[in-house]
């Protein structure tokens, strides 16, 4: 269902991303979802298992490590939460899959602070709560997903009516729709009862009506994902952490720790000699998978927390052995999915010195343009993530940088209203390692003003205070170009004509680069004193600048302006206006 659903949503993600509400050249909701996605896919193929449990545990890690953009956060959200309920699980039934979907809701709307209908967070909450009717109804998951989907589409169908500029624009919420294309791959897998890669050719079986149950022999599941020989590329000898190792811990039966047991402490020494861990804890029980080399200090340290349930140990060499032999191959074509995208990284992890010698601050920012990272480099922040509207870093990408920093605390300037939920997420994980503050900034010239108003010798607390009131101080503009007709508030739009943004509204379209310009500049300067910063792109002619700022001179003679080459893609012009 997972491989069918990320091979769905691929082959639609271009779609998805015509669906962004602006008409502007930066739709990314169907890349973002499509390579949060990838990611999990990758984790799956990795550590594929028959056991439903254990393979949305793989999934949830994947997705959450990979997510990009809002629409990547939330859907790895969706996935850690049904992961979470299942994670019990070898086998789901109806009731436990619809109450593992609305797991995932719950989780979903408890990750996004101000959750908004309309959108994915809608869809997916319709489908769960109609799957947990029906589920009381039915023990047929084909009849079930069926409905689901239907729901979900119902939903998606509705957005327009909760979020008024979906109507205005005239389309449906991107992120929801993204969704129903993983649901539909999740129906179509059911159906047909296999994962079928629609670019290699034939499924094994006919398709199965919808109702009709459907069971595979092991052999049938491992021959449903042969399109590509991932295991034969292993070598044996390569697969260092070779104990796949799953047990429950009994807090109720004791244990020298049972009362005061550290989740981050736990997972942190599993990991000396370990990976892909999972673990999930409450008051009685505490769930444990881990791939070890020391499996007997494992279960020691687990022993101080309670008594040891249910252990499996599997030797995965010997299985992988077993693969070979059997010539069979458990992974996904990789043709199938999305490339995640590979940039080169200013980031070189140093070896991290005691913490007496650490800095005291560090900075991470997210830059779209050289111009603009030179300028992030020379306020001082450490590291500058390659991102911006259609490149968004992933959680894992901002994981990386916190851990090449040596310094006590670390404020993370996303500067993009798509990319603070990856930022906040990382923060999540890392909670207990690092002390991490991320400042909302969602521009580039609110970034930049945060890391001008920064003071090495304030405190923590004062520094945040400072860095939140420029934020909120700045206006921030763009001028791009228009992808498609629409009407938006009281402007018909073209395709082709250029437009000025500002505070994530239109304000202005006009045929030509500097009446567009001129425009929004109008609207953004209110008593002709402020300073004015202009951060020109790739695609900035310089006679258009130039006459742009003999316009700003002539027009408010009292005004300080500054203008810098940010290089920054799609944006011909960014601007920043401060009192």
């Amino acid at each position: 269902m997972v491989l069918a659903g990320a091979e769905k949503l691929q082959q639609h993600a271009e779609h998805v991303n015509s669906l962004n509400v602006f008409p502007v050249p930066d739709g990314d909701t169907g890349t973002n979802m499509n390579l949060t996605m990838t990611a999990g896919v990758g984790e799956l193929r990795k550590n594929h298992s028959a056991s439903v449990g254990q393979c949305s545990g793989v999934l949830s890690k994947g997705l959450l490590m990979g997510a990009r953009g809002n629409s990547g956060v939330i859907l790895s959200q969706l996935f850690r939460g049904f992961g979470r309920y299942a994670a019990a699980y070898e086998e789901l039934n109806s009731q436990q899959f619809a109450a593992a979907l609305q797991s995932g809701v719950d989780a979903a709307y408890k990750a996004v602070v101000k959750p908004v209908e309309g959108t994915i967070l809608t869809v997916a909450k319709e489908a769960a709560r109609h799957a947990v009717f029906l589920a009381r109804r039915t023990t047929d998951i084909n009849e079930l997903m069926t409905e689901v989907l239907a729901k979900a589409k119902e939903a998606l169908a509705g957005t327009p009516d909760l979020l008024p500029v979906l109507k205005q624009v005239g389309v449906v919420d991107s992120g929801g729709q993204g969704l129903v294309y993983i649901y539909e791959g999740f129906l179509e897998s059911l159906l047909n009862g296999q994962f079928t890669d629609s670019r290699q050719g034939q499924a094994a079986r006919e398709p199965v009506p919808a109702g009709q149950a459907v069971m595979l022999t092991k052999s049938e599941v491992k021959s449903a994902y042969v399109p590509a020989s991932a295991q034969s590329r292993l070598s044996t000898e390569d697969i260092e952490f070779l104990y796949d190792m799953e047990f429950f811990i009994n807090r109720q039966l004791g244990g020298p720790q049972a009362g005061a047991f550290d989740e981050a402490q736990f997972r942190k020494a599993l990991s000396v000699n370990g990976d892909s861990i999972i673990v999930i804890s409450d008051d009685d029980t505490i769930k444990v998978h881990v791939h070890s080399k020391a499996p007997g200090e494992v279960l020691n340290l687990a022993l101080l927390y309670g008594e040891i349930t249910q252990i499996h140990i599997l030797n995965m060499r010997e299985q992988h052995r077993d693969l070979l032999i059997a010539g069979m191959d458990i992974a996904p074509s990789p043709e199938v999915f999305a490339d995640i995208p590979e940039e080169k990284s200013s980031v070189e992890a140093p070896a991290v010195p005691p913490a007496d010698d650490l800095a005291p601050y560090g900075f991470i920012a997210v830059s779209s343009g050289d111009g603009i990272t030179e300028i992030f480099k020379s306020l001082g922040i450490d590291v500058v993530l390659a991102g911006g509207q259609t490149m968004n870093p992933s959680t894992e990408d901002f994981v990386n940088a916190v851990s090449s920093i040596s310094a006590k605390h670390i404020y993370i300037l996303p500067n993009n209203s798509n990319i603070v939920l990856a930022a906040e997420q990382s923060k999540e994980l890392l909670e207990g390692e690092r002390e991490i503050t991320v400042i909302a900034s969602k521009s580039i010239p609110q970034g930049i003003a945060a890391a001008f108003a920064f003071q090495e010798e304030e405190s923590a607390d004062s520094n945040t205070e400072r860095m939140l009131e420029a934020i909120n101080r700045v206006k921030s503009g763009q001028v791009t170009y228009a992808v498609r007709d629409t009407k938006y508030e009281e402007m018909d739009i073209k395709a082709g004509q250029y437009i000025g943004i500002s505070n994530s509204k239109i304000v202005a379209a006009a045929e030509d680069l500097l009446s567009a310009s001129q425009a929004l500049l109008s609207k953004m300067l209110e008593s002709g004193d402020e300073v004015i910063t202009i951060l020109t792109g790739q695609e900035a002619n310089p006679r258009d600048t130039d006459a742009l700022e003999g316009w700003l001179s002539a027009n408010y003679p009292d005004a300080e302006i500054e203008i810098y080459e940010g290089g920054q893609p799609l944006y011909y012009y960014l601007f920043s206006v401060e009192a």
